[in-house]
């Protein structure tokens, strides 16, 4: 039995803090067989092994369950949900009678903005997760002979996870100093929650690449210039941090389209962050749209130093990163897949004296 200041997650919390976390603490206890959550379940919050064992796994085709990992005291379960606000994507059983430390979603969140060395700690838990399913994952491609995809596979998660956990750890010191000044705290704080937002797009990409094609998605029929000028809103605001304008050279056509609004929204959201990590200094985004016999077309195109000639023909390969500092990979990839989900297609152009120029078309009605 572990008492809760010995746990990994809240080791390194103060006592003040540590009295903060036990407010929204709850003790629950699970007998023998029984399920925690199911996977498919909507994520409400995290929960850490007092005392007992839990097993986690997946339900795979004809009726299969394959046990991923069990867990033992002090070890945190149900974080990636969290994270993420997908479904679970696992179902936790207790294998004895086990009884959890569990902290609401909306509680834990509001404990992570005041206290930094709670974030650290719960990015950390991801880290040392997604290490133990990625190995997991190892042994298993590792009998289908697919060892050389599953080795780039974790060398990108290793490598890309590096930088905002020590720019997450340097942070976290800094607002735990004695004598850390109140403006010092809030650009921790500041750093801390950027760093977490940034790893938690890699999960979701992550997790978008091993879902594969949809192609039993539910369309929904959406006015396609609103949905575009909420997205393009949001968009320039997070660009403008980064000092990038973007603008709008043809606007939007006031169409009825059937799409899926959250995966089109990552197309999106995924092309525009590529072009922002290619104008470090600052630039200029161009959207362009227009209507054509095949459908509505999308055109982004950034100021940057476009991409090298060698590496067009391979950029929606998953793991081409074409020089950025940092990233998946597998943004482009992903956005391929969805559009071909919309029975649409997705380009690169470039031109000279211009940057990159990506562009994608979807079917008014797609079959």
């Amino acid at each position: 039995m572990i008492p809760l200041e010995s746990t990994r997650l809240f080791s390194a919390l103060a006592s003040s803090e540590l009295d903060r976390v036990r407010t929204v603490v709850r003790e629950i206890v699970f007998p023998v067989g029984q399920d925690i959550f199911v996977e498919g379940e909507t994520g409400d919050g995290i929960y850490i092994v007092k005392d007992g064992l839990i097993q986690i796994s997946v339900m795979l085709d004809y009726g299969n369950r394959l046990v991923l990992t069990q867990l033992g005291e002090g070890e945190v379960f149900g974080e990636l949900s969290v994270m993420d606000s997908d479904p679970r994507s696992a179902t936790a059983t207790a294998e004895r009678e086990t009884t959890v430390y569990f902290i609401p979603r909306d509680e834990l969140t509001r404990m992570m903005e005041i206290i930094p060395q709670l974030s650290a700690g719960f990015v950390r838990e991801i880290s040392w997760r997604l290490r133990d399913f990625n190995g997991q994952y190892i042994r298993e491609v590792l009998q289908s002979e697919r060892l050389a995809l599953v080795g780039r596979f974790a060398s990108s998660i290793v490598h890309d996870l590096k930088n905002p956990l020590a720019i997450i750890g340097v942070a976290a010191e800094m607002a735990g100093a004695e004598k850390a000044s109140a403006e010092s705290r809030a650009v921790s704080r500041s750093r801390i929650l950027q760093q977490v937002e940034r790893i938690g797009g890699m999960a979701n990409e992550l997790l978008e690449f091993t879902r594969g094609s949809q192609p039993s998605m539910v369309l929904a029929s959406v006015d396609f210039s609103v949905f575009v000028e909420h997205l393009l809103e949001e968009i320039s605001a997070e660009a403008k941090s980064n000092s990038v304008r973007v603008e709008i050279q043809t606007p939007p056509p006031s169409i009825s389209i059937k799409i899926d609004p959250a995966r089109l929204s990552r197309v999106f959201h995924n092309l525009i962050h590529n072009a922002v990590d290619a104008m470090p200094e600052g630039g200029t985004i161009t959207f362009r749209f227009a209507m054509k016999e095949n459908g509505v077309t999308t055109e982004i195109e950034d100021s940057g130093p476009g991409v090298a000639p060698e590496m067009e023909s391979r950029l929606f390969e998953p793991f081409m990163t074409h020089g950025k500092s940092h990233g998946t990979g597998l943004g482009l990839t992903i956005c391929k897949r969805i559009i071909e989900d919309h029975k649409g297609e997705i380009y690169f152009r470039t031109e000279p004296g211009r940057g990159a120029i990506f562009g994608f078309t979807l079917p008014l009605r797609p079959a």
